[in-house]
């Protein structure tokens, strides 16, 4: 009989979870290994486009995520300094018309949770918390992973799904060299009914102006707003999602912005600051029986709302190559980098020019603000941008 194959997956994040699920689904056993004593994500919301829903909906979780996702009617730009408002695109059912999946917003945790419940319904003990990874060593039969608490697991491969300071990552090719982008990003989320009537909107919205972005929308149904303010600074550089600011710092870093932005920010629950660090796409992912999934091979600045969903992608994309290469692991890792590499390298790339077009100078004016926004948000130039994004087919993609 054929050994059965076992992977090994260190990072419970996103990324990992959806590849468990994924490899689980196909019947494979699966042991995910993630350093925190207890899985927690700090209060944030995050995007799921069509592209990530159809690889949640295919692992059986779209009637979950319905039920507490929100779906936003679609997305605006608003003018910094008026408020003038310009369509951006319809959602809701004009997605799942043109694309096949909703667009949900979402709690972060709650889809944290989801996946990890349903990785847990497979196998109990296929989530182990406090099982920080100290380093590994591979031949070409196997894999074995050290924890620092002394434990070895073996395994037939090994993917590194821990985040943009990856140790499997470190382990394979060095050091990463991230450069700090300018950007600082605010963080929060609003209970709804502390927010003015005309705010409490079902679309997502995107604030422009020069040297700073916000972005809004529902979450829980409508009832929390998620907020996220990026802007222009030199003087923070810390790379971390709990870092607590304050309300006054973040006021004066849109002063001058519009009093529904200062609304908004007046009443996050806890505001936190993080520097957004850019990184240069890696060439290779993968060395023999070890690969890399997710913010470990290929974060990304958060201008196209695809961090997260790319991970998703990477989970499923990977469970179809081991399957269909299983009698020869090195060659299904090679499989999933090449399905991968060029999508999601064009992904980084693309969201680092998004985010130059939302803090363009010519925003600084209304004549000219008017201008560059009917010229870089024509509908051609918004299809352009997004339709590649929203079209992937994660059963479909070439491996």
């Amino acid at each position: 009989m054929k050994k059965p194959v076992r992977v090994l997956i260190v990072g419970a994040g996103i990324g990992g979870l959806t590849a468990a699920l994924a490899l689980q689904k196909r019947g494979y056993d699966v042991c995910v290994c993630e350093q925190a004593a207890e899985l927690r994500e700090v209060g944030a919301g995050l995007q799921l486009s069509p592209n990530g829903l159809r690889a949640l909906y295919r692992l059986g979780l779209g009637e979950a995520l319905r039920s507490f996702a929100s779906e936003p009617a679609g997305k605006n730009i608003r003018l910094w300094s008026s408020g003038q408002t310009w369509k951006l695109f319809d959602l809701g059912a004009t997605s799942v018309q043109q694309y096949g999946y909703p667009y949900f917003t979402i709690h972060r945790a709650m889809l944290h949770n989801l996946l990890a419940d349903a990785v847990r319904a497979t196998k109990r003990d296929a989530l182990m918390l406090g099982a920080q990874c100290i380093g590994f060593e591979q031949t070409d039969d196997d894999v074995v992973l050290r924890l620092l608490d002394g434990r070895e697991f073996r395994g037939d491969v090994l993917i590194g799904a821990d985040g943009v300071h990856s140790g499997i990552r470190s382990q394979l090719f060095g050091a990463d060299q991230p450069k700090f982008s300018g950007c600082l990003a605010w963080r929060g989320v609003i209970a709804i009914e502390h927010l003015p009537q005309h705010l409490r909107c079902t679309v997502g919205t995107n604030w422009v102006g020069p040297g700073a972005h916000v972005i809004h929308y529902p979450l829980n149904g409508g009832r929390h707003m998620n907020f996220v303010g990026i802007v222009e600074r030199d003087d923070w550089q810390i790379e971390s999602w709990t870092q607590k600011g304050s309300h006054e710092e973040c006021h004066a870093d849109f002063k001058g912005w519009h009093q529904d932005v200062h609304d908004l920010i007046r009443n996050i629950e806890v505001p936190y600051k993080w520097a957004l660090m850019a990184r240069d796409p890696m060439q290779q992912w993968s060395r023999n029986r070890v690969t890399l999934l997710g913010d470990a091979c290929h974060p990304t600045l958060p201008f196209l709302a695809q961090g997260a969903v790319m991970a998703v992608e990477d989970g499923y994309i990977l469970a179809r190559c081991i399957e269909r290469y299983e009698d020869d692991l090195a060659l299904a890792l090679k499989k999933y980098e090449a399905a991968r590499i060029e999508r999601t390298t064009s992904i980084v790339l693309r969201s680092s020019e998004n985010g130059r077009r939302f803090h363009n100078s010519a925003l600084g004016s209304a004549d000219g603000a008017a201008a560059y926004v009917d010229r870089e948000w024509a509908e051609t130039k918004v299809r352009e941008r997004y339709d590649w994004l929203f079209r992937y087919n994660v059963d479909e993609a070439p491996i």
